[in-house]
């Protein structure tokens, strides 16, 4: 048996604790944002109208409206556009967000 070490040493990174589930999505306002990656041009409004359908009162603010969030780059840019993309969903009275799409 090996033990295996890694030469980062301790964890870099703090853990951070989730939120709690939202039970539904009924007068919620839910913001959708997409990282470029297969289709989510096509799989986003498809999603949002079958969100419509399911949640009464639901408001959906579409992937068009928010910058977009690719995975790629320094870490630093990465963690600018994410605080940047973060605080328009704050401003916009954000209570989930749809991310991603494809990979």
């Amino acid at each position: 048996m090996y033990e295996v070490l890694s030469p980062l040493g301790e964890p870099t990174v703090a853990k951070a604790h989730a939120v709690p589930l939202i039970s539904d999505l009924k007068g919620k306002t839910v913001v959708m944002v997409w990282n470029g990656v297969f289709k989510g041009d096509v799989a986003f409004p498809m999603i949002q109208e079958l969100l419509y359908q399911r949640y009464p009162g639901i408001k959906v603010i579409p992937y068009t409206e928010f910058p977009l969030q690719r995975v790629t780059g320094p870490t630093q840019q990465l963690l600018d556009r994410t605080r940047t993309t973060v605080d328009m969903a704050v401003a916009k009275g954000c209570d989930a967000i749809i991310t991603g799409v494809g990979g």
